[in-house]
């Protein structure tokens, strides 16, 4: 069932305009009395019932709403290290998949992508799109926020006031599972860009409370790292003991 979202459903209708009016009425070629799936962003989900389309505009009854029942029982925040190319479209994409609560990009030492201001800001609003894509594609009671670059100090001051922050590092030894084992309220990790961390940012990160950890024996792209870890925790979570 399509699924859109809106930031207000406490009406008995609803109109819906813009980008996604015009794909209800013309790519998906719906018509009056087709059924919608709506969500408001915040965790809750309604079911509506397309009364009238008018040009670009659908308006459509809402009849019934619940608890979205599609978040993990844990809040994750991905920070993650600027990687080259178009490849944290990627990591935020497949994130909202699984589960992301947010996503802070990071600029650490051995970061080569390094843009400018400008730059960064017109890239946050292509990922921003991207994650309401991908929330909307994989049934999210949420939108993923994805917030404003972070230099690597900033990043890892936030991190200490989570409940559970984690660095992965490739010459950690202490496992994920471990960490994993209380099932926190709330995650925090930080995966590196090409070139993972240097020793110094580790030990920083050490030095500010973060949990330090492998992924085990076999060096991750900077790009499968941070979905191998969040399918780590979605398992946990919700597979291992549901």
């Amino acid at each position: 069932m399509p699924r859109f979202f809106l930031p207000d459903l406490s009406g008995d209708t609803v109109a819906i305009a813009g980008e996604e009016g015009r794909h209800i009425a013309g790519s998906l070629r719906c018509r009056p009395g087709d059924s919608l799936e709506l969500c408001d962003g915040r965790g809750t989900d309604a079911d509506a019932v397309i009364r009238d389309i008018a040009g670009g505009t659908v308006t459509a009854e809402i009849t019934a709403r619940r608890p979205s029942r599609s978040e993990l029982p844990c809040r994750v925040t991905l920070y993650q290290a600027l990687p080259k190319g178009d490849k944290l479209e990627l990591i935020v994409q497949k994130a909202v998949e699984l589960g992301v609560f947010a996503v802070v990009p990071v600029l650490a030492s051995r970061c080569v992508s390094r843009p400018d201001r400008r730059g960064m800001d017109k890239k946050r609003e292509r990922l921003e799109r991207i994650a309401r894509e991908a929330a909307g594609q994989s049934g999210r009671g949420i939108v993923p926020a994805v917030e404003p670059l972070l230099p690597l100090r900033e990043a890892l001051d936030r991190m200490a006031q989570s409940p559970c922050p984690i660095l992965f590092y490739e010459r950690a030894v202490r496992p994920l599972g471990e960490l994993l084992a209380p099932r926190p309220a709330e995650i925090a990790i930080l995966i590196g860009a090409e070139g993972g961390f240097s020793p110094e940012e580790a030990g920083q990160a050490a030095a500010a409370g973060l949990a330090v950890c492998t992924m085990g024996p076999r060096i991750l792209r900077c790009e499968t790292a941070p979905l191998y870890a969040l399918s780590a925790i979605g398992y946990t979570y919700e597979n291992l003991h549901p």
